[in-house]
């Protein structure tokens, strides 16, 4: 069988497809950096694990981009380490004002995608049909864990009163990744393999699929990376900083899209993989995503559906089977995320949601929003009762800011207009956060009772892998200034670093993407005016 080519939109000037592999190597071929990394090495010792002088607050400790930040100044594909963004004053809602009494200090860490690389039930092969299918495989993906490890130092360093981890913390709704992940947030030993044979995926050195990228062989080379990213570890994890979980779809869909079924159930569990994209198989002619489509998700589950049954009629892989990768039933998410936050029962509805009220001290209320699609679809869906649910929160947080926290922005969620249309209302809304775009964005909202503003973060999967922090701070005559700025992940050891090179010369990834946002959407200092 003939193996297609990836990256159909990208073509040498002959007009032949280039595939995957050879943009990953062509990014740093100008540099001359191919094949130097190897394990141990790359961009780990430019000093990613190392405090660049904390100062008071806990803004500029490990991992802050107000002290360094990560850049390409050659183009080459090559990260460096290069000066810090200061906070940028937007007077968008209000005019400057001297900063007093800190209310409140928060971490929004999102999108953490920890992910069981090797499961049968992943669907890689999809992203070779370009978009607007995309980013089912990254060449970072075996990293994840170790990702949200090496963040968790920076997120310590800012001491916040609380962490808001803002959903999609698993990838694709198995047992053996939300054990990995809570092990990782509560600490302890984490395990972050797959199988009982090593890895066994599509970026082994004996695969000859052009699409995917083998770091033992191919350019940046990292010999035994995949070994490495096997290894169990320790997670120090949040310590004594309390969390609260905001339910993504890809904690409880398959693939952040599919109701698991028996189909997928066993696939999970199973001993067949699908690696290549069999020949017959195309998008069908006009097909769009949804409109509230994920950037890291695949399309329509009906397409996805019918293509899988289609699909492994063909060829398939041979791979070990592991009964970890049972996929969740959403009740056990839930429940598991609950106790893990140690929510109280009295501060949530009783059942299978994640509504959630939180507050820190008398001046900041947190409202957590659950808009994640029971009946699959990655996109936000209001139900009937969140709407009495946040109006009952919001009348009771008196003189306290409020920050509402969703996955899915509330702006692209079915029935999300009339949510905004409440916290249009509050006099003292701050914020809206989200996750989901993977997306460093920070929009004002003008409304009559003074606006607030609309801020999404970026994701660890995709560059640039950061998590936010904030700070809510008094202004002087009674107004806020909320003060936020970008963390970068810092160790230990190489793999994390080795995982933001790779993400940042992924070809379908967060950098042609734009997914670091403008600067203005990054180390900034909102202004809201208070009411007269």
């Amino acid at each position: 069988m003939s193996r297609p080519r990836a990256e159909a939109q990208a073509r040498r000037p002959g007009g032949d497809e280039i595939s995957r592999r050879e943009l990953l190597s062509s990014a740093l071929a100008a540099s001359g950096v191919a094949g130097a990394f190897a394990l141990g090495l790359g961009v780990g010792g430019c000093g990613a694990g190392t405090s660049a002088g904390a100062v008071s607050g806990g803004r500029a400790g490990i991992g802050s981009t107000l002290v360094r930040t990560w850049v390409d100044p050659d183009g080459t594909g090559h990260l460096r380490v290069g000066p810090g963004e200061k906070l940028v004053e937007r007077t968008d809602l209000g005019p400057a004002a001297a900063a007093g009494r800190e209310l409140a200090r928060l971490v929004h860490l999102s999108d953490a995608h920890v992910m069981d690389a090797a499961s049968p039930a992943r669907v890689p092969f999809l992203a070779r049909l370009g978009p607007p299918v995309q980013s089912t495989f990254r060449p970072q993906e075996t990293l994840t864990a170790q990702v949200l490890d090496a963040m968790l130092g920076p997120v310590r360093a800012v001491a916040p009163d609380l962490v808001l981890q803002g959903g999609d913390l698993i990838d694709n709704a198995q047992h053996n990744e939300l054990t990995r992940a809570l092990t990782l947030l509560g600490g302890g030993r984490v395990d972050p393999s797959s199988g009982p044979a090593g890895y066994v995926g599509v970026q082994l050195a004996s695969d000859p699929d052009p699409f995917y990228y083998r770091p033992d062989i191919d350019a940046p080379r990292h010999p035994g990376m995949l070994a490495a990213a096997w290894r169990p570890f320790f997670a120090r994890g949040l310590g004594s900083i309390p969390w609260l979980p905001v339910l993504g779809d890809h904690d409880v869909l398959v693939a952040g899209e599919l109701v698991p079924s028996a189909q997928t159930r066993a696939l999970a569990v199973g001993d067949r993989a699908l690696w290549e994209l069999p020949a017959h198989l195309r998008l069908p002619d006009g097909f769009r995503l949804n409109p509230s489509a994920s950037p890291d998700g695949p399309p329509d589950p009906r397409f996805v559906a019918d293509f899988l049954a289609q699909a492994l009629a063909g060829p398939t892989v041979r791979v070990p089977a592991d009964p970890a990768r049972a996929e969740l039933e959403l009740a056990g998410v839930v429940g598991a995320l609950r106790r893990a936050a140690r929510v109280d029962p009295d501060a949530a509805p009783v059942g299978e949601r994640l509504d959630l009220v939180r507050d820190i001290g008398d001046g900041v209320r947190v409202i957590v929003l659950d808009l994640a699609r029971r009946d699959g679809g990655s996109g936000g869906l209001v139900v009937p009762g969140q709407g009495a649910f946040l109006s009952a929160a919001l009348a009771g947080a008196g003189r306290r800011w409020v920050l509402v926290v969703s996955h899915q922005p509330l702006e692209g969620a079915a029935g999300g207009t009339a949510l905004l249309a409440q916290l249009d209302r509050h006099p003292r809304m701050l914020a809206a956060l989200a996750g989901h775009i993977h997306r460093n964005r920070i929009t004002p909202r003008r409304t009559s009772a003074g606006g607030y503003w609309l801020i999404t973060t970026a994701s660890l999967v995709d560059f640039p892998q950061q998590a936010r922090a904030l700070s809510v701070r008094e202004t002087a005559g009674g107004g806020v200034v909320l003060e936020t700025w970008m963390l970068d992940h810092a160790g230990p050891g190489p793999l994390s670093p080795i995982s933001r090179e790779l993400a940042y010369i992924d070809a379908q990834g967060g950098r042609p993407g734009r997914f670091a946002g403008m600067r203005t959407d990054r180390n900034v200092k909102l202004f809201r005016a208070p009411m007269v």
